[in-house]
Order: structure tokens, then C-alpha cells, then sequence
């Protein structure tokens, strides 16, 4: 099959892109910057032009659009690039798919769930209701679902919504603005603080397992039942089973860190909550169990393992390595 991987180059766009590859797909990537890849071509989703002249040259069968602005205190600092990207760019790539009888697979987010007070996240509780929003980035994913519902239900558009949780692993490169488990264990193994909110919860996903799932969709798409919002459109939760505390991850990555250099108490602050984030958001995988041979296979431990010598590899002890 020929897919469109957009935002090819990021965080979860390139073991993505890999394991498509492996799969015998003719997976053609997409995103920001140049590169080397033959099968690859730089494009701005937001420019039509472009994306475009994107389609032309990758002809996809199937599209993965990830290429979003990404986390809630990035959405607020750059505000601009989140609403033109997430909502201009998603329009974009919907317009497209359509007139290319294209099949389309939202990168959604588990933020598009707001605060809901619920203990248990499962994908209908969105079909009739809005939940409280506290960030822009949360809202627009929100946005990006019903741009594609309103798209299949008036336009024939045949696309799945796929809503992430906290993945995490090798491959997430430093920045303030990365996933939690990213932060912590750069930050500690580089001597700098980090905060912890106390009545925090999550899931915990390694990439690996997120990759594998999410590559399942191109190979089931067809079979998938259609989904309970007005628009029929599938809609899966894509998460984890280890659901913990915030504060139980920073003990783990504090006792891996310290198998390479002691950590400091003193860096570690913790708070009893955080101002403009949801405290406790745990993914109900029924129906990704069901439909998308689901699987966690790499508990938190493991993975944090995992992260900790892949920074290793990467960044040794420099504190001030970055990538974007």
C-alpha cells in the first residue's frame, strides 16, 4: 500500500515510517526539514501549495497525519503555529485525502478529553458532550476530531481517530517542552531540577508498543466497525495499561539515573498540583484490545531503563546537548 506519513521526522513519525517500511508498505514521508530519503519530501502542512505537490509526488493510498504542534505549554508559547498548523494544516490534508480518495488517520490526543472528572476514559463520553478545556493545545485537538467527523459525515471523507496517551521512549530528543518522562530523566541525568505534581496519574506507554499498534490500523482499517459519534467515524484510545502516579515514574527514573551518577534531592520540587492540566487521565482499551491487536508489552521500569541509556548514548554528559 502507498502511505503519506506526515510529520515523518518527529518523535512518533519516524519508527512509524520504519516499521510501515517493514511491513512491505511504500511508505512515503513527509515534514519541516530536509533529508535524505528518497522516499521523503519537505512540506509545510499549512501551505496547501505544497501539500499538494506532496500528494502528487507520494500518490497515497492511506495518510498518517501527525504533523501537528505538540503539548500544552508549546501551544500556549507559540500559539500562532499551533492553530494555523493543527487546524489550517489538518483542513488541508482532509481536502486532499478527499479529492485523492484517500483514507485518512487522525493523530489525535488524549487532551481532546478536557477534564472530565471521569476515572476511566473511554471513546464515546466525546460523542454528546464538551469537557472543561484548560490549555489551547487541548482544545484544538478537540477541533482537529470534529474537522474530520464533519469532513466523513458531509463529504464521504474515510478516516479513523486515533487518540494518544503518554508514549514514551528512545527516539524523544530534549526540549522543555517534551513528555514528562523525557524531562525527567534528562534533566536528572544532567544535574537540573524537575517538578513534581503530586496528584498526578497517567498511563505509561514504551514506543515500541505504540508503534506496533498504530501500524496495525493500515492493515485493519477496512474491517474496522464504525464508530458510535454522529459521523460513524472509528475512534480508538491508543495507551498503556501501566497506569501510575506521577510521583511513582520520578522514583523510577530517580533509582535508574542513579545507577549512572547520583541525583540530588535537593533538585526535585514537589508540588500538590499543577494550574492548567487535567490531573488523572487513564484510556479505556477495550475496543483497541478488540480491533487493533493491542498490546503493552514493556512495563515502566523497563522502559525507563530503556530511555535512560538511549540519553546516554546520545547526549554522554553534556548538560546543554539539545535536539530539536
Amino acid at each position: 500500500m502507498k502511505i503519506l506519513v506526515t510529520g515523518s521526522t518527529g518523535t512518533l513519525g519516524i519508527p512509524l515510517l520504519q516499521e510501515l517500511r517493514k511491513r512491505g508498505h511504500k511508505a512515503f514521508g513527509s515534514d519541516m526539514c530536509h533529508n535524505e530519503d528518497p522516499e521523503y519530501m519537505r512540506c509545510d502542512v499549512r501551505e496547501y501549495r505544497q501539500l499538494e505537490e506532496l500528494f502528487q509526488k507520494a500518490k497515497p493510498e492511506f495518510v498518517y497525519h501527525l504533523a501537528a504542534e505538540f503539548g500544552r505549554n508549546n501551544g500556549e508559547a507559540y500559539y500562532e503555529q499551533l492553530w494555523t498548523s493543527n487546524q489550517i494544516g489538518t483542513e488541508n490534508v482532509i481536502r486532499l485525502c478527499i479529492a485523492n480518495k484517500a483514507k485518512l488517520v487522525l493523530a489525535g490526543s488524549s487532551e481532546a478529553y478536557g477534564d472530565s472528572g471521569l476515572p476511566m476514559l473511554e471513546e464515546g463520553v466525546l460523542d454528546d458532550n464538551v469537557h472543561l478545556f484548560h490549555n489551547n493545545y487541548a482544545l484544538s485537538k478537540w477541533v482537529q476530531e470534529r474537522q474530520v467527523m464533519i469532513s466523513a459525515k458531509r463529504k464521504g471523507l474515510n478516516a479513523v481517530i486515533l487518540r494518544f496517551f503518554n508514549a514514551y521512549g528512545d527516539g524523544e530528543y530534549y526540549n522543555e517542552y517534551r513528555s514528562v518522562v523525557c524531562l525527567f530523566c534528562y534533566r536528572l541525568m544532567h544535574g537540573l531540577p524537575i517538578t513534581v505534581y503530586k496528584d498526578g496519574h497517567r498511563e505509561f506507554m514504551y514506543i515500541d508498543d505504540w508503534t506496533r499498534t498504530v501500524a496495525n490500523v493500515a492493515d485493519k482499517f477496512d474491517k474496522l466497525p464504525r464508530g458510535s459519534n454522529f459521523a460513524g467515524v472509528p475512534v480508538y484510545n491508543i495507551g498503556g495499561d501501566d497506569y501510575r502516579s506521577i510521583e511513582e515514574m520520578a522514583q523510577i527514573v530517580i533509582e535508574e539515573v542513579g545507577k549512572i551518577r547520583p541525583v540530588d534531592k535537593k533538585l526535585i520540587t514537589y508540588i500538590a498540583s499543577e494550574v492548567g492540566n487535567v490531573p488523572n487521565k487513564r484510556p479505556d482499551l477495550t475496543l483497541t484490545k478488540r480491533d487493533l491487536d493491542h498490546k503493552t508489552l514493556v512495563a515502566l521500569p523497563e522502559g525507563i531503563a530503556r530511555t535512560v541509556k538511549w540519553m546516554q548514548s546520545v547526549y554522554g554528559e553534556k548538560s546543554n546537548a539539545q535536539k530539536a
